[in-house]
């Protein structure tokens, strides 16, 4: 929680309630985009009713995203699923930097690419991929 905690943050700060249901935003930072996929992956695995508490823990952090309160709960929130779910902690530790580490990555100038890992990226006009 201690790593994931700033990406959950960001993630409601940028994306509000509809952090569950909006695709990733290249607009939106890499933190944000993380704590996205973090809280998607709890509400994935969550009942009803816990995804009924997770919703309003979101819905209180993003209303008041300086109320430190907020933020807790909805760190509760989380840490619950995790408590719940053996397999949402191997999931969530997968997602996030190992501790230390560092990624800093820049593009620049058009068609740029620029990513810690990639499958394939292309940023020519009339590409042709063969397997």
């Amino acid at each position: 929680m201690e790593r994931a905690g700033p990406c959950l943050t960001t993630a409601v700060g940028a994306y509000g309630v509809t952090v569950f249901t909006r695709a990733e935003s290249a607009a939106v930072d890499a933190t944000a985009n993380l704590g996205r996929r973090i809280l998607r992956a709890v509400w994935d695995r969550r009942d009803e009713r816990g995804r009924v508490e997770l919703e309003a823990a979101v819905r209180d952090a993003a209303e008041a995203p300086e109320d430190a309160d907020a933020a807790a709960a909805l760190r509760q929130q989380v840490k619950r699923a995790l408590r719940e779910d053996a397999g949402l902690s191997a999931e969530l530790a997968r997602m996030l930097p190992a501790a230390g580490e560092t990624v800093n990555v820049t593009a620049s100038g058009e068609r740029s690419v620029a990513a810690k890992t990639i499958g394939t990226a292309v940023t020519g006009d009339n590409a042709t991929i063969k397997p």
